[in-house]
């Protein structure tokens, strides 16, 4: 059968062999590292089938968990609050803000974590009432703020100097005209700021705040500092120190870390797509978000619309 199109050219692509030895060597790598973590038996891996469901180990999961959560909740409104200081035209609360996360940010985690351990020894007693004048409520501290307390607060003021910068970027991405426009119809500022700004900013906060999450799961390890004894670090190291084997036990501790940061960033990538819309992301609306499955792309819109031709070239081709 002819050709239709006469002198048509077959293209054929380069070969570029560079590339399928890399991908075997890659493969070679791959196999023997595999090979090397399933007939190495110093990992016991009977070992590690035999406690990776132990009541202890989930009991340390969950702690884990909360503590996650619980911090990065708690830090995600003492970042807000920062990052509106931030931006404040009070110089006050500008220099607070900047104490705050200069500090926070500048000295090690474990160190604040440590410190925190040492609350009850700083401050026996803890109280509200007047500056410098009467006490209405007073408490031991030891009482109140206990290993756990001490363990989220520590995580979570950490963690606040970080998002609180993460935040201001996104409150600084969204263009400032918006905002005078919402003002010059009467809205007020925090009303601006929660219906204007901040869903608009959520685009660039998301991604990094996820990945502070997955960071905070990971250093909720360090919180024996304070010291707090149920999380799933300290509760694995505990089991193979008893056991006198270790490396199956740290095993485990990897594998749950590994799972619990999929499902984070499962999470995570749904939160992108959502807050992502109107930004060309077809694939969000494939997936549900934006619209229904029969909503039109943003051509086949264009097209309906019926400014357009169907011929590119009809206009100027003579």
């Amino acid at each position: 059968m002819s050709d239709p199109i006469p002198h048509r050219i077959h293209a054929r692509p380069v070969p570029r062999p560079g590339r399928v030895v890399g991908a075997l060597v890659v493969l070679v790598l791959a196999a023997m590292a595999v090979h090397g973590l399933v007939t190495n038996a110093t990992f016991r891996w009977d070992t590690v089938w035999l406690y990776l469901r132990d009541i202890v180990v989930i009991r340390a999961i969950g702690w884990t968990l909360i503590l996650t959560v619980g911090s990065m909740a708690l830090a995600i409104v003492m970042a807000v609050l920062l990052a509106i200081m931030r931006r404040s035209d009070n110089p006050v609360m500008r220099g607070v803000s900047w104490v705050y996360i200069w500090f926070f940010r500048g000295t090690p985690v474990y160190v604040q974590l440590v410190f925190w351990g040492l609350l009850s020894v700083l401050y026996p007693r803890l109280s509200v009432g007047i500056p410098f004048g009467p006490e209405f409520v007073s408490f031991d501290t030891k009482v109140v703020i206990t290993a756990f307390w001490a363990a989220l607060f520590g995580l979570a003021f950490n963690e606040a100097a970080y998002l609180a910068e993460i935040v201001r970027a996104g409150l600084t991405s969204v263009d400032p005209g918006q905002a005078e426009a919402a003002r010059a119809l009467g809205m007020k500022d925090s009303t601006i700021l929660r219906r204007v700004v901040l869903p608009q900013a959520m685009r660039v906060i998301v991604p990094p705040t996820g990945n502070e999450t997955i960071s905070m799961l990971k250093t909720t390890s360090l919180v024996i500092a304070v010291p707090f004894t149920l999380d799933l670090f300290y509760a694995t190291n505990a089991i193979g120190n008893r056991l006198f084997q270790p490396i199956p036990l740290l095993v485990i501790a990897s594998l749950w870390y590994l799972v619990i940061t999929s499902i984070l960033m499962v999470g995570q990538s749904y939160l992108e797509k959502y807050y992502g819309r109107g930004f060309g992301t077809e694939t969000a609306r494939r997936r549900g978000f934006g619209g229904g499955p029969g909503r039109p792309s943003r051509q086949q819109a264009i097209q309906a619309a019926g400014t357009t031709t169907d011929d590119p070239f009809l206009d100027v081709t003579p």
